[in-house]
């Protein structure tokens, strides 16, 4: 049976996109999992996690402002903890992803990489991580 592994990240900007693509790969490796699944899941309700560019980093800081455009920190917004915006930037980016796993490295597309989007922070949070290898 695979475990869930931890990976913790560490935030200091309010909406900050971290490319994780490395991390997540080190787990996969370690997982000794050559064909299989890498399933991705953020526990919280203001953070997601995406698969977008990650060769150009300006991609990233693009996504930010164009969340924190979108979705403002300030509005006509109910919840009374100020961060209605994070919890519906969350819902637009989802919390979980799956990649394929293919001779023991994520089949990602040539530009892809994962990232952590968190949305109320700065923060420290942890992402799931689940390598299942191909049913025999």
């Amino acid at each position: 049976m695979a475990k869930i592994e931890i990976l913790r990240v560490r935030t200091d900007r309010r909406t900050q996109l971290v490319d994780v693509t490395g991390e997540v790969q080190s787990i996969v490796s370690k997982s000794a999992v050559q064909q299989g699944v890498c399933y991705v899941y953020v526990p919280h309700t203001t953070a997601g996690v995406a698969i977008n560019e990650h060769a150009d980093p300006d991609v990233a800081s693009d996504i930010e402002g164009i969340m924190d455009r979108v979705v403002p920190h300030k509005g006509p917004y109910r919840h009374a903890e100020g961060n209605s915006d994070s919890h519906a930037k969350t819902i637009l980016t989802g919390t979980s992803q799956v990649i394929f796993v293919e001779n023991g490295r994520l089949a990602l597309g040539r530009w892809q990489g994962i990232f952590f989007c968190e949305y109320d922070g700065p923060r420290e949070r942890t992402m799931q991580l689940k390598v299942v290898p191909d049913a025999k």
